[in-house]
């Protein structure tokens, strides 16, 4: 049987991030992206000297394609000290959270634990963000959000901040980076607000217990209200679909009912920043929705934040189209910052 071969259109994905993997950075972008750019079994994102493939297979497609990439991919970066697959969808959590398939001559054993030779941070915009690549189902730092934490560090000088949903905290950690005053953090989930610690840690900020909470969404903003908490800046990036006995987030149609429920928390003359990610939801039905919201004059769209080329993919490689067509957004990430005034 012959060898399988790399997929050309990975190859060309690589090739075409050149100005981005030339000398091994310690950053974070994507190297392909299959679903866009010709083979949907591989979106291939680089953390430092890591590659993460998120491999989606058919059960009758050859497993050898996969082994080509993992072989091929040190070769066309000599940088790269290990290889981390992450099956979607994948038998186990396990297989979910990934496996490191390759490493570097030299690195240390146990490759599955958390001894592995994997980047512990990695450097955006001079901010460091700490990572865990083998914590989750995906790498714990959102690439399609890049240009979202620049402009967090460009505008939050002085504002005091709450991060729902926040995840591994990497967008509070920019705002924080950025001059915030306050950034409070709050999530489902102690072990992810526990990476956003670490951020803090690697960037010498100071981390009060008060400022990360393990909290459900519904519980503290409801508290938040009671109090009459206010914030310069909300930021509102929820998962695609989530549920607790408190509430469900479904973000095909509940985006303006997250919405009305934190805009309360935000000062007037504040901002709101919403992210959604829905793959289904057309942007074109996003955005008539946010208009719609707007209409009473209490809301007003600022800004539109795109997503980095490296994510969505270029000119010269996208060869596909999303199942929804995200217009006028790039990507079905679509980020609006939104402005809220209140009665005085």
């Amino acid at each position: 049987m012959d060898t399988p071969s790399v997929p050309p259109v990975v190859a060309t994905a690589v090739a075409a991030r050149s100005h981005l993997t030339e000398g091994g950075q310690a950053t974070a972008y994507r190297l392909c992206n299959g679903h866009l750019e010709g083979d949907p079994r591989f979106v291939i994102d680089a953390y430092g000297t890591a590659a993460v493939i998120y491999h989606q297979a058919a059960p009758d497609d050859d497993p050898g394609a996969l082994d080509a990439v993992v072989t091929w991919l040190p070769t066309a970066l000599p940088w790269l000290r290990a290889v981390v697959v992450k099956e979607r969808p994948g038998a186990s959590d396990e297989a979910r959270r990934g496996r490191v398939a390759w490493k570097s001559v030299g690195a240390v054993d146990g490759a599955t634990s958390t001894t592995a030779p994997l980047p512990r941070e990695v450097l955006e915009h001079g901010v460091r963000y700490a990572v865990d690549l083998l914590m989750h189902q995906d790498a714990g730092l959102y690439l399609d959000t890049r240009l979202l934490r620049r402009w967090l560090i460009d505008t939050s000088e002085g504002l005091s901040v709450l991060n729902t949903f926040a995840y591994t905290g990497s967008l509070g950690v920019a705002a924080r980076a950025g001059g915030a005053t306050r950034v409070l953090h709050t999530d489902l989930k102690a072990r992810y607000l526990d990476v956003a610690r670490a951020s803090y840690a690697l960037n010498g900020f100071v981390a009060p217990r008060a400022d990360f909470q393990a909290r459900d969404f519904w519980s503290f903003v409801k508290g938040a209200r009671l109090r009459g908490e206010r914030f310069d800046r909300v930021i509102l990036d929820p998962p695609f679909y989530a549920s607790t006995d408190k509430g469900t987030v479904d973000l095909n149609r509940d985006t303006i009912r997250l919405i009305n429920k934190v805009r309360p928390l935000v000062r007037s003359g504040g901002s709101l920043v919403v992210v959604n990610n829905a793959l289904f939801l057309p942007g074109v039905e996003f955005m008539r929705e946010l208009e719609a919201l707007c209409a009473g004059g209490w809301l007003e769209i600022e800004r539109v934040i795109g997503v980095p080329d490296d994510v969505t993919g270029y000119p010269s490689t996208r060869v596909g189209a999303p199942p929804v067509d995200p217009g006028p957004f790039a990507h079905s990430t679509k980020i609006v910052v939104l402005t809220v005034r209140h009665k005085a």
